[in-house]
């Protein structure tokens, strides 16, 4: 089977800046003081490997690094060590909001958003109904979207990210905003998906839809992979590891 995507060795840090200032009065009397940098690392080489076709769950607690290891996939962030290499089309499903402008109305939006997905003009205008239909906001399209709950954003935006042409999905916690009904909605895409021969990356920290969805799954924690194979076996060993108390971030 092909692979779909490859990461080898992955590492990532940001720096975190601390300025030493007690007073206001030091403040300006010193606007240009030198700022320290505290180095907070993310991610510690973090290799696996995702074939084509495959759904694969990427588990962890919050804080861990699931979610920047995502946007190094997607090419949001580009890692301090390692390599991505990735065979297809990408369709992200990252963070709530993102390609969003809140002063505009949903209908501007799903075209807006559609075109930086890579969606013609053609495209967007045969798959618009079918958008507005799945997100079921037909009665708020002309609302502006900063009047739309998280819920009513996530839901807007899964509904564009699959009517995409993709052969790799990246969903950041998809599962974790939206009602029931919502959420047995994209379960059954992830099904039609699946059967499409589509490859679906899962980030989540809900350990049911890791176990019902995924066929492989890796956990990432303290930055860098504990476990990676069977779903269960991979939830198994996060439980162990939460009940030990193990650190959650990378040291």
């Amino acid at each position: 089977m092909a692979t779909a995507v490859v990461l080898d060795g992955i590492s990532k840090s940001f720096r975190i800046p601390h300025e030493h200032r007690n007073t206001v009065k030091e403040h300006f009397l010193h606007p240009l003081k030198k700022v320290d940098y505290e180095e907070n690392v993310v991610l510690q080489n973090v290799s696996f490997t995702v074939d084509e076709g495959e759904f694969f769950g990427v588990l962890g607690p919050n804080g861990t690094g699931k979610s920047t290891l995502l946007k190094i996939i997607a090419g949001i962030y580009q890692p301090d060590a390692g390599t991505v290499r990735i065979k297809g089309l990408l369709s992200p499903f990252l963070e709530l909001g993102v390609g969003f402008n809140g002063e505009l109305t949903a209908r501007d939006n799903i075209r807006i958003n559609g075109t930086l997905l890579g969606l013609t003009k053609r495209q967007l205008d045969a798959r618009f109904d079918a958008i507005v239909e799945f997100s079921e906001l037909e009665r708020f399209v002309d609302q502006k979207l900063k009047n739309f709950s998280s819920g009513m954003q996530v839901r807007l935006a899964y509904s564009i990210a699959i009517q995409v042409d993709f052969d790799i999905l990246l969903l950041d916690e998809v599962l974790a905003v939206g009602d029931q009904a919502f959420q047995e909605k994209c379960v059954a895409t992830f099904d039609r998906l699946r059967a499409e021969g589509k490859t679906i990356l899962l980030v989540s920290h809900d350990m049911n839809a890791i176990t019902t969805s995924c066929d492989r799954a890796a956990l990432v924690y303290g930055g860098s992979i504990a476990a990676i194979g069977n779903p269960q076996d991979v939830v198994e060993t996060y439980l162990d590891l939460t009940h030990a108390g193990a650190p959650v971030a990378a040291t």
